[in-house]
Order: C-alpha cells, then sequence, then structure tokens
C-alpha cells in the first residue's frame, strides 16, 4: 500500500458510512428517510465554523472595501460553487464582475463537462492565480478534501503575491500552510463514499452564503435586510427594485419608478432622495460621504 493510496484513504470525505452502508438494500422511501437525516447534520457543522467564516467575512470585506479583487478557486463541484457564487453577487449587490471572479479546474468547459484530471495539477492553479492576483486582492480555495494540487497552487501563488487566502473544506484535519484562514467544515463521510457533492457540497454552499452574504452586508451593500444595491438586468428585478425603493423609501410604487428614472436605477440614490427630500446630486453627496452606508443616513 503506497502513502498516496493510504493518505487518500484516510481523508473524510472518502470514508464509508456506517449509517449508510445498506443503502443498496432499504425500500426507496427508507433510503430517502437516511439521505435527509444525513442532510439534517448539515447545519451544526457548519454552525460550529462561524468564527472562521467571521474572520473569512472580514478579510472580504476589507479587500472589497479597498479595491481589490477576489478570485474563487476549485474543481468538480466544489469549482462550480465558486461559479455560482462568483455569477451571482453582481446582480444582487451590483459589485463589478471583475471584483469577484472564478477559476475552475479545466477552465470553462469543465463547468458543464467533469474534467477530473484537472485537480491533480498544483503548477495550473498556480499559474492561473499568478497572473490575476495582487496584493490586496483575495484567493478563496474550495476543496472539500482540502488537498486537491490545483487548489493548493492557487492559494500557493495568492500568499506569494501578499494577498489575503481562504481555505474552505469538508476535512477538520487539513491545516494548510498557504491559507491564512481555514473554514473546516466536519460534515462526516458522505452518504455514497466519496460523492463530496451531497453534503460536503451543501456545507460549503451554505458556508459559502454565509461568507459573501455578511461580507457584502458590513459592506455597506445591506439596508437591514434589504438588497439596496441590486442591478435591474430582469423584469423581476426592476420590480424588485421599485419594491425596495418604495418600501425603504416610504413613497408609493409611481414615486418609486420616477425616482428610479432620474437615478438611472439606482435604488440606493433613489431611496435616499425620497427618504431625504433632496434632489440626485446631494443624495450622492451623502451616500459618498458615509461610504454607501444607508444606515448612516437613514437611521
Amino acid at each position: 500500500m503506497n502513502d498516496k493510496f493510504k493518505r487518500y484513504a484516510l481523508l473524510p470525505t472518502e470514508a464509508s458510512n456506517p449509517r449508510t452502508r445498506d443503502l443498496d438494500r432499504l425500500p426507496l422511501k427508507r433510503v430517502l428517510q437516511k439521505l435527509n437525516y444525513e442532510d439534517s447534520l448539515i447545519h451544526r457543522a457548519v454552525g460550529k465554523s462561524i468564527p472562521s467564516i467571521e474572520e473569512a467575512a472580514r478579510l472580504i470585506s476589507k479587500v472589497y472595501l479597498g479595491g481589490g479583487s477576489v478570485f474563487f478557486i476549485g474543481a468538480g463541484t466544489s469549482g462550480r460553487l465558486g461559479v455560482l457564487e462568483a455569477a451571482e453577487l453582481p446582480p444582487t449587490y451590483g459589485v463589478e464582475p471583475e471584483r469577484f471572479q472564478a477559476l475552475m479546474a479545466g477552465g470553462p468547459m469543465a463547468v458543464f463537462h467533469s474534467k477530473e484530471g484537472a485537480e491533480d495539477v498544483f503548477e495550473n492553479g498556480f499559474k492561473e492565480i499568478n497572473k490575476l492576483v495582487k496584493k490586496g486582492d483575495a484567493v478563496i480555495g474550495i476543496a472539500a478534501s482540502g488537498v486537491t494540487p490545483y487548489v493548493k497552487g492557487g492559494l500557493s501563488a495568492g500568499k506569494k503575491a501578499g494577498a489575503g487566502t481562504v481555505l474552505i473544506t469538508c476535512n477538520p484535519g487539513e491545516r494548510t500552510p498557504e491559507a491564512r484562514v481555514t473554514v473546516a467544515l466536519g460534515v462526516g463521510p458522505e452518504p455514497i463514499s466519496g460523492s463530496t457533492r451531497m453534503k460536503s457540497g451543501t456545507a460549503t454552499k451554505l458556508a459559502l452564503n454565509m461568507l459573501t452574504t455578511s461580507a457584502m452586508i458590513i459592506s455597506g451593500k445591506v439596508y437591514r435586510n434589504w438588497m439596496v444595491d441590486v442591478k435591474t438586468t430582469s423584469q423581476k428585478l426592476v420590480l424588485r427594485a421599485e419594491r425596495i425603493t418604495a418600501t425603504v423609501g416610504e413613497v408609493p410604487q409611481e414615486e418609486a419608478r420616477r425616482l428610479l428614472d432620474i437615478t438611472g436605477n439606482d435604488v440606493k440614490t433613489a431611496i435616499v432622495m425620497a427618504r431625504r427630500d433632496i434632489d440626485v446630486n446631494m443624495a450622492r453627496l451623502l451616500i459618498k460621504k458615509h461610504k454607501g452606508f444607508l444606515k448612516a443616513i437613514l437611521g
């Protein structure tokens, strides 16, 4: 038995789950109940990681407010979750797409078609991040096992450049020197041994949701629980912008629409105009003065 074989056999993400050992011998309803039970354990594991998620969120907020960029890097399910995060942040919080980017082992096509061997090349992760990263940026490595060479390469390049580095993993025993912060999610073995798109994927998605959402909240992108920097890129989002402006601005829908037309669909500016009864230029000056935090303007 060689060292690599033993090392991978001992990974928690590769272990056999004793609770699902006879899964193929059970009635379908019982299979579903067991899968549901395994999923029910995830929120506890994520909850135990709140201190490290908080540390990572503060790092990401500092990078964003300082003008830096955030790079998600991963392979397989982990990489696809990074792609999802980078894609959804701009319309939700009005951030520039180049400020949150995702790199996937095997390139963009690997998002849709599995290219498993790509995760084994440390040099590719290093080179791809090294071309983009600079001091003041952040690299978020996502690897269920915690040992993916491609991800470690990206984190290594980030550390070398002086960027903040975060590893999100479902291997609590993994502590890599390339990561300043490690978010270790102890979800235990998968219902199907090694299928990390299951509990590990769900836990990682929850952690990423918490990380980026909380980072945007403390960066002034949310007022109370409203996404006040939403971008009107679809009919649904146009209506959402009107509803947020009307509700937070305390004006009728028709007035909200008028203010959004004046501001070019800038929800935050429209709200300040409504609540403070001022013109668009004064509203923008106030927002700039308070660095985008509406709570400082509206209370």
